[in-house]
């Protein structure tokens, strides 16, 4: 075998190799690309299914203002019995 042939045949073989792993590489890049879509899509419904766990946290403060009104009321209301029971001893005596 001369030279000429074996340079042939090595070079032949290399761009075989390398043309094989450049098929490798662009499919596993498609494989890739759809896992991401996929991916992608799973995090859309991720987002849209927890948006209510954070509104909770407005939800929070508004229950916390409405318990701070509900004890202002109860409050009042032991404030006018007193005033009103006070009244209605006064009244007896």
């Amino acid at each position: 075998m001369s030279l000429w042939l074996i340079g042939f045949i090595a070079g032949l073989v290399v761009t075989v190799l390398v043309a094989a792993l450049l098929i490798g590489i662009l499919v596993e890049a498609r494989r890739i690309r759809s896992l991401a879509r996929a991916a992608s899509a799973l995090v859309g419904e991720i987002d849209e299914n927890t948006r209510g766990i954070w509104a909770l946290r407005d939800t929070y403060a508004v229950a916390l203002a409405l318990l701070g009104g509900a004890k202002a009321i109860d409050d009042n209301a032991a404030a006018i019995v007193d005033a009103v029971s006070g009244a209605r001893e006064k009244d007896a005596a």
